[in-house]
């Protein structure tokens, strides 16, 4: 499984303890991008900062190889979406992850790409 950067967010939050007991059963990554994305928010508390830095020292972060540069450039080209979704959607299909998100919408159409939204399905 991968991570998208709302995941890990929610994943944070105290109400969401349902969607971390899901995750706790799995075995699953995040996108470097995830890493930017959550540690580079502008309004980040320290608290949440230490927290998810010692999340990502013990996560796996899948780099942005060339394969993937070269899959998001091909995600782009078929529709319309923010440079980050496009790299990590193309990062769970380069590396055959179902890619666990809340932002369904945002990469439904992407062929051959496993999505999932624990908190929207019912299954945490």
């Amino acid at each position: 499984m991968l991570l998208d950067s709302n995941t890990v967010i929610y994943a944070a939050k105290p109400e969401h303890r349902q969607l971390r007991q899901f995750l706790a059963q799995y075995a699953f990554s995040v996108s470097a991008i995830s890493q930017v994305e959550v540690l580079g928010y502008h309004k980040l508390t320290p608290e949440n900062k230490q927290y998810f830095q010692t999340f990502f020292q013990m996560t796996p972060v899948l780099p942005v190889s060339d394969a993937v540069i070269q899959k998001a450039l091909a995600l782009r080209q078929q529709n319309k979406m923010s440079l980050g979704d496009a790299l990590i959607g193309a990062t769970a299909l380069i590396y055959g992850l179902t890619l666990i998100t809340s932002n369904v919408k945002d990469f439904e159409w992407i062929e051959g790409l496993s999505v999932r939204d624990p908190l929207k399905q019912g299954e945490p």
